[in-house]
């Protein structure tokens, strides 16, 4: 039967994390959760399927063992990770690598990825990019501690997106809910965090040299949100690249939908209505994430909706 698959996820506790992922109607084991891993089949937070012929499979099991379902893709991983961050803290300033490097230094893909910013308190902030000019100013400012002049802030609001390509400094800033949607990759090289001490009194490992090694310098280049707009539907396209395309659904009524891409991943932001789909009617509301699969060739919602979709960049042939 064709039908889409519903999953439940993995929360991460952080020690960044707070408890704002309970508007999503998530059960949070603490105050301190820092991530939910929406949809994921990475082996550090796998979802699992909740409906239909695959109900209690793993998505990773499920990408190797029935491909069909995913445009026979030949990617030896499934590509793509979609989580909800809650930054009830400052992250650490971080970079991640791109491919090549990530596959020879820590065994997975690199990680370019991007940031829909879902809440953000006033005068929230990000980390995006770096001032230094070269390796040795870089060197030369993380060894002496002049983050005031290194780091490069920008301040956010929700409706911001924000595309992190590898090789970005950055980090999140407190008091921000995010949607990110990353190549399938956990690896993360820390330049600083602040001093902390994680609950043992430690602090965490910074990995300065790799991160030396990576950065990439000048400012970073934004993607431009293209806007269209028909019937109960307004369709924001933040970015479409290689790597994926991030889209948000505004729906307000009854919109149909044909397939584009292979498969596609939804993340619902807000709201609640209908999804249906060969001609049953699944009921969808805030918090729900799910993959539409290659064998859904259209579908439709109904109702009032916010949703997060994206594919990892494959073309339909």
């Amino acid at each position: 039967m064709t039908q889409p698959l519903f999953l439940k996820s993995v929360l991460q506790e952080k020690i960044w994390g707070g408890d704002h992922l309970k508007s999503f109607g998530y059960d949070l084991p603490s105050g301190k959760v820092g991530e939910y891993w929406a949809i994921s089949a990475h082996p550090n937070g796998v979802s699992t399927v909740e409906n239909g012929d695959y109900a209690g499979q793993k998505l990773n099991d499920l990408y190797q063992n029935h491909r069909e379902l995913f445009g026979n893709s030949k990617k030896e991983v499934f590509p793509l990770l979609t989580k909800i961050l809650d930054a009830n803290d400052w992250l650490s300033v971080q970079v991640h690598p791109d491919d090549t490097y990530g596959l020879a230094n820590e065994g997975e893909l690199g990680k370019t990825e991007c940031w829909y910013i879902i809440a953000a308190e006033p005068d929230a902030e990000i980390i995006y990019g770096h001032n230094a000019k070269d390796k040795s100013e870089l060197r030369s400012m993380i060894e002496s501690g002049d983050w005031d002049h290194l780091l490069s802030k920008v301040k956010v609001k929700a409706g911001d997106f924000f595309y992190v390509p590898s090789g970005t400094m950055h980090a999140i800033g407190k008091g921000i809910l995010i949607l990110e949607t990353q190549q399938s990759s956990d690896t993360t090289y820390r330049v600083y965090d602040f001093d902390r001490k994680d609950d043992t009194g430690n602090l965490r490992e910074l990995h300065i040299e790799k991160s030396i090694d990576v950065l990439n310098f000048g400012a970073p280049a934004n993607t431009v949100p293209v806007v269209t707009q028909a019937d109960n539907l307004v369709r924001t396209t933040f970015v479409s690249n290689d790597f994926f395309t991030v889209e948000k659904w505004e729906i307000s009524g009854l919109v149909n939908f044909d397939k584009t891409a292979p498969y596609t991943l939804c993340s619902v932001l807000d709201g609640s209505g209908v999804l249906r789909v060969s001609g049953t009617d699944y009921p969808v509301k805030k918090g729900d994430h799910f993959i539409l699969t290659s064998d859904i060739s259209s579908w439709s919602f109904d109702g009032a909706l916010t949703i997060i979709a994206s594919h990892d960049g494959e073309k339909l042939v």
